[in-house]
């Protein structure tokens, strides 16, 4: 039974024989009950403003070619921010941090010991 239209009679509709059997192969695609089916693509139809006699080729293609005219200016936006603002920023910011850090200094206790230390013991020669 149909949610919401339990109360409601039928109609009859005249259909001829092809159409009713194509009809009913896509209402069994659709798991929906006859009623169900054509009552979605009337609502379909309705909600997207098309007909079933335009074709909805160059209407999708017109709508694709400007989504993507959108997302190609999106992307050049992003990419002007990028060249203008944020890698002026970072480099800005690099260089102060550069000046700003400290440079190490050798502590006055250290002692540079480059020279390695002598060994405290020697090796004697035997001779057997």
């Amino acid at each position: 039974m149909d949610k919401g239209y339990e109360k409601e009679r039928f109609e009859s509709v005249s259909l001829k024989t092809s159409v009713a059997k194509k009809f009913h192969r896509f209402c069994r695609k659709m798991s929906k009950s006859k009623s169900m089916t054509l009552l979605l693509m009337i609502d379909f139809f309705e909600h997207n403003g098309i007909s079933p006699d335009e074709s909805m080729g160059p209407k999708m293609q017109t709508l694709e070619s400007l989504i993507k005219k959108r997302i190609n200016g999106v992307i050049a936006i992003l990419k002007d921010i990028e060249k203008s603002q944020t890698k002026p920023t970072v480099a800005m910011m690099q260089s102060l941090f550069k000046e700003a850090e400290p440079q190490k200094k050798p502590l006055i206790l250290e002692k540079k010991n480059n020279t390695e230390p002598k060994p405290k013991y020697r090796e004697r020669n035997q001779t057997d």
